[in-house]
């Protein structure tokens, strides 16, 4: 055992020693972790490197299942209907809060019907442009918008995804009109933006990264609080102007509200040890995902500053509940 997985394991225990009865009971059986997206997607990758060390840490086998649909709606509505007694859980993420935002008819409340327990990576998302836009930063893009309103596109992967808004983000913010163009798919936006069919776009960055490095693509800046590890070079858009402008698509663990808070607490330490283990700090490193963190309160001020930007970009967009 490496040192920083002994001093994972000894930051865990102390935490549970000092847990009620209740906690220290906990899990008795295994723990499920549903995930909105398929096998292979990020979420998944997120959930399921996590579950590895949580099985380790927890001495409890934990399951991860998918339940792909509606941008991770199902899973989210199963979850919320779930025994409140902490062995079913669910990976949410910004999909879901976009989802809340936009989206009539939910048979659950995103904010009223989960706990939060741990935020656990973000995937960063950069704004990239197709070469022959002859921009090499956001001021001077946003310089050429307002030059050519309504002739600049941007790509997403549809209407509402995370990209969507972020384009919508950027038009308010800088106040200009660059046209939206959704796709059905990260695969055919970024086919596109090679091509020079479309202008730009704000792209998880994993996927677009190689072609910047390839001379194919040109990065603006990242929709980042802070400049992520996969392009530390890359300035935020706070730093190109643009305050408060954090995208990224971030994971995180939550739980039925109603779950009691000792079962809460417990698996918010799971996860920051769980977090700390060279083994899930190489694998999240190997997709471009930063590593997050915290506790339940942490995770809860994202949520509430995330509505809040969300539903600004949405009101621009005309996507309204």
């Amino acid at each position: 055992m490496t040192i920083a997985c002994r001093l994972a394991a000894l930051a865990f225990a102390v935490c549970l020693a000092t847990a009620p009865a209740a906690a220290q009971d906990y899990p008795a059986r295994p723990v499920r972790v549903l995930v909105g997206f398929t096998p292979g997607a990020a979420a998944d990758i997120t959930a399921r490197v996590l579950a590895s060390r949580l099985t380790q840490i927890l001495n409890q086998q934990v399951v991860v299942e998918n339940k792909p649909g509606a941008g991770s709606s199902l899973a989210a509505d199963y979850v919320s209907h779930a025994a409140k007694d902490g062995y079913t859980l669910l990976i949410g993420t910004s999909a879901n809060l976009t989802n809340a935002v936009i989206t009539q008819g939910l048979a659950f409340d995103f904010v009223r019907d989960f706990a939060p327990i741990a935020l656990i990576t973000a995937a960063p998302v950069i704004l990239v442009v197709h070469p022959s836009l002859e921009v090499n930063s956001v001021a001077e893009l946003i310089a050429l918008a307002r030059k050519k309103p309504g002739e600049l596109n941007y790509a997403s992967t549809g209407v509402g995804a995370a990209p969507h808004l972020a384009g919508e983000l950027l038009n308010a913010r800088a106040g200009i009109k660059i046209v939206h163009v959704p796709y059905q798919g990260s695969p055919q936006a970024v086919t596109d933006l090679l091509a020079g069919r479309v202008s730009m776009m704000f792209s998880p960055a994993s996927a677009v990264i190689p072609h910047v490095k390839a001379g194919k693509l040109k990065a603006l800046a990242s929709a980042t609080s802070r400049r992520p590890s996969i392009a530390p070079d890359l300035p935020t858009m706070a730093e190109a102007g643009l305050p408060d402008f954090d995208t990224s698509i971030w994971f995180g663990l939550m739980a039925p509200t109603g779950t009691p808070q000792p079962i809460i607490d417990k698996l918010a330490a799971a996860v920051n040890a769980a977090l700390k283990s060279d083994e899930a700090k190489a694998s999240y490193a190997a997709q471009g995902f930063d590593i997050l963190g915290g506790g339940p309160a942490d995770m809860a001020r994202t949520i509430a500053t995330d509505t809040a930007r969300w539903t600004i970009a949405a009101q621009a967009a005309g996507l309204k509940k």
